[in-house]
């Protein structure tokens, strides 16, 4: 699998933090804020009392949580510029008493074992250097019993879209990066990560590796994202 170095990530992502969000909703043609509203659905539905966002980016997910009555929310991301960005976000919202955000890797965390009842990853998992160390990771952190949902890029079974698919992501993807980012070939990375990473039941298999079971996918957007819900 094609895969960057953990710290080639970070640049990659300190270099598109200011447009990510933007670029966000266009390449998911605006779905984006549905599916994480769909998200935090989930999440509520748990009664949880602390969640932890990996991946975090301009905390877009802690956001939407702090709807959540009591709740302590953390989101962790290896970007200092998204961090940033998510800090700024949280300010200007006056959430910065329900969401602390930190800067840390994955494959690392610094939270105590069975210390979270909900962990959520979106648009994370493909950008892990070792997939399934980061995994592990979150499954030591997480609660017996706990929830962990993956929110990813994915391959549509679908023949016909899978073909539209790959020239989307071939074509549209960089074509947005070139447009308007400046450091365009991060959004070639972005396409080539989509292709490479093994959605759907190779996903489930790797979760069940870990120890996570009870799976189910929810398809979105033709199947070309998808929702991955895991209990531990």
């Amino acid at each position: 699998m094609y895969k960057l170095r953990t710290e080639k990530i970070k640049q990659i992502f300190d270099s598109i933090s200011k447009e990510y969000d933007f670029l966000n909703r266009i390449l998911t043609f605006g779905t984006d804020f549905k599916n994480k509203k769909e998200i935090a659905k989930l999440v509520k539905e748990k009664n949880p009392s602390k969640v932890l966002d990996i991946a975090t980016g301009t905390a877009d997910i802690p956001i939407i949580l702090s709807e959540i009555y009591d709740c302590e929310i953390t989101g962790v991301d290896i970007s200092e510029k998204m961090i940033s960005e998510g800090r700024k976000k949280v300010k200007s919202k006056n959430l910065y008493k329900q969401i602390n955000l930190d800067i840390g890797n994955a494959e690392r965390l610094k939270y105590n074992c069975n210390y979270f009842d909900v962990i959520t990853i979106c648009f994370g998992v493909r950008n892990f250097e070792y997939l399934e160390r980061s995994l592990n990771e979150a499954y030591r952190v997480l609660k017996n019993s706990g929830i962990l949902i993956i929110y990813e890029t994915s391959k549509p079974e679908n023949i016909i879209i899978r073909f539209l698919y790959y020239i989307f992501s071939t074509l549209f993807i960089p074509l947005m990066g070139l447009l308007f980012s400046k450091k365009p070939g991060a959004y070639f990375y972005l396409q080539i990560s989509s292709k490479v990473f093994p959605s759907g039941r190779n996903f489930l298999k790797i979760l069940s590796n870990v120890g996570f079971y009870d799976f189910e996918i929810r398809e979105k957007l033709f199947g070309t994202l998808s929702i991955y819900v895991a209990k531990k």
